[in-house]
């Protein structure tokens, strides 16, 4: 892969970074590319690779950079305590203006032709939600977003197609909560919502006990048709 740590100078203080990976042309519609709280890991660098493959320039940052730089979590007892740990340090609506930053400067690389998408996952796809609700994207996509059911003051700030996927296992995001975000889409058009039945969060991680191959590929299937549709 065509890939590497770059910097991202656009948010008036040293040390933001995130892992860009090129399509094989070089060039192509741009992904901001939204980590779990693992950090920019193996795993998400190789979620970056993939959606580079599918030929987009993709630009996963470094959601912990405040805190901790290039954090690389395993999934393993001391990896979620420390993951866990860092997560409680973030401010989710100043997380939320570092990645939409991080989408702008995407917008500015040679390499990006077209519109460009946020993808999500967990804390990530709140995140994508964020930047979607601040107009820094074309278009987002949230994997089990956690926290956005807490604020749906932002939807009404989303106009650009958006697309939920939630597991209906997963403990940390009921029933209840994705009812409140899916009222909140109600009588819009621009929102679409999956449920994946007997999976539980985190299905979309190979390094993780709960992922679920059919529901993955069913997911970036579904993800795919998307941002073909609107990027």
């Amino acid at each position: 892969m065509n890939a590497k740590w770059i910097d991202i100078p656009n948010v008036g203080k040293e040390g933001f970074s995130g892992y860009l990976s090129l399509p094989p042309t070089g060039r192509g519609p741009g992904i901001l590319l939204i980590q779990e709280i693992w950090g920019v890991n193996s795993h998400i660098r190789a979620v970056a690779d993939q959606y580079a493959l599918d030929g987009y320039v993709v630009l996963a940052p470094d959601l912990f950079w405040r805190q901790q730089p290039r954090v690389d979590l395993g999934y393993d007892d001391a990896g979620r305590a420390e993951a866990m740990a860092l997560r409680q340090q973030v401010d989710d609506a100043q997380a939320g203006a570092d990645m939409a930053a991080a989408a702008e400067y995407l917008k500015s690389l040679p390499e990006v032709e077209g519109a460009v998408a946020a993808i999500g996952y967990c804390l990530g796809g709140q995140l994508a939600y964020r930047v979607a609700a601040a107009g820094s994207v074309d278009a987002a996509v949230a994997y089990y977003g956690g926290g956005i059911q807490n604020n749906l003051e932002l939807a009404e700030k989303i106009t650009q197609p958006i697309l939920f996927h939630y597991a209906e296992l997963d403990r940390m995001i009921p029933a209840e909560a994705v009812g409140k975000v899916k009222i909140s889409f109600a009588g819009r058009d621009n929102a679409t919502f999956f449920d994946y039945l007997g999976v539980d969060h985190g299905f979309n991680c190979w390094g993780r006990p709960a992922y679920n191959q059919k529901a993955a590929a069913r997911a970036h299937g579904r993800t795919l048709t998307f941002l073909s549709e609107h990027l």
